[in-house]
């Protein structure tokens, strides 16, 4: 399964923008298992100095865009398996502002929030390893909008692409 195998009714049009950061190269498994490796290596290649930087006033840190990749990851997984086991409860959205001003990723270290980022991609691919291609393809409601959880899967990937790609060109 590739990002070009989901319709446009398994997510919202908000999420459109990270699946279409997402290569067609891999399946969402490979993609879930490569990436994480990806973004490890570069942020290791980053100056310790940029670690705490904002570009802007009221803007986040490097180590604040980890934290947030992490919780954001963990939300998404909790909803991959609530629709994967059939839950047709309507999950509800997250203000990631909230999150970020009370994580405190600022003051962790920096190896410390990528064994956390490595751990947590860990249990999000053995969740996904699990499932089968009907569970996949199970479409539930998160944020008022409809969900897949194989498009959940590749919005966790394209979520920390667009981050990476923030960290390019704002941060370094």
């Amino acid at each position: 399964m590739k990002p070009k195998d989901i319709n446009p009714n398994e997510h919202s049009a908000y999420f459109a923008n990270y699946i279409n950061q997402v290569s067609d190269e891999y399946t969402l498994v490979e993609e879930l298992e490569i990436s994480v490796h990806r973004l490890i290596k570069f942020v290791q290649d980053i100056p310790m100095d940029k670690f705490d930087y904002r570009y802007a006033e009221g803007k986040w840190t490097i180590k604040d865009i980890l934290q947030h990749i992490i919780d954001a990851e963990r939300i998404f997984a909790y909803r991959a398996l609530r629709i994967a086991r059939n839950d047709k409860t309507e999950l509800p959205g997250f203000d990631e502002d909230d999150y970020a001003n009370n994580a405190n990723g600022s003051s962790r270290s920096i190896q410390s929030l990528l064994t956390e980022l490595a751990v947590v991609r860990q249990a999000t691919l053995s969740l996904f390893k699990s499932l089968s291609d009907d569970e996949l393809k199970r479409i539930g409601t998160a944020s008022n909008n409809p969900a897949s959880v194989r498009a959940i899967g590749f919005i966790i990937i394209g979520h920390q692409n667009h981050h990476q790609k923030v960290f390019e060109e704002r941060y370094l």
